[in-house]
């Protein structure tokens, strides 16, 4: 199949792969890894492995703003930060495509309206459930939903462990990566910076 650069995400409709063809592929890769696709134990390894790929994957068939489009504006004027901490992330590496485990934590500051804190945790499955860079998943996170709300601020924390560096290359068991992104009050005030800092390490 002829790579084709594209300046959005979305796969071209004459190139989408059909199941059966995925499958053929991750035949390819079990002979290709010395195995023998034929035998007992892996006769339906390639169904498993696509059914899998379809929930880690799954972020591409959907949208944030969506997601988020729901809000509610009964909050009787609160217009202090909404932290929820602690959500998990599962996503890959675009370099290896391996697991990217960690902990996020989302912060925002409403204008008129909140939103409804599933939500939150929707969006980072979102992005993550996607081939990913740590950074850039930071901060589609923070953008969806400075842009979907109309937030006054919002902080987005990715502490993350990359099996790309932990199970293969320099192979740093313990090492995790800190990402943060900024936006609105939360990069313009340190005040207020700090202090979502301060209770997100609580």
């Amino acid at each position: 199949m002829k790579l084709v650069k594209q300046d959005n995400n979305k796969i071209l409709e004459d190139k989408k792969v059909s199941d059966k063809e995925a499958e053929e592929a991750i035949i390819k890769l079990l002979y290709w890894m010395g195995e023998n696709p034929a035998r007992e134990g892996l006769l339906e390894t390639p169904k498993r492995v696509i059914k899998a790929y379809k929930e880690f994957f799954s972020g591409y068939k959907e949208d944030a703003d969506k997601v988020l489009e729901k809000t509610f504006g009964d909050v009787e004027g609160y217009d202090d930060m909404v932290i929820q901490k602690n959500i998990s992330v599962q996503s890959h590496c675009e370099h290896h495509m391996v697991p990217i485990i960690g902990m996020a934590h989302v912060a925002y500051i409403p204008n008129d309206r909140v939103v409804g804190l599933s939500k939150l945790g929707r969006v980072v499955d979102v992005f993550s459930k996607r081939l990913q860079t740590q950074e850039r998943l930071t901060l589609q996170i923070a953008k969806s939903i400075m842009t979907a709300i109309d937030a006054k601020g919002v902080a987005v924390t990715i502490d993350a462990a990359h099996q790309c560096m932990t199970t293969r290359g320099v192979k740093k068991e313990k090492a995790s990566t800190v990402t943060n992104y900024f936006l609105g009050q939360f990069k313009d005030d340190l005040s207020i910076q700090n202090r979502y800092l301060r209770l997100i390490s609580q």
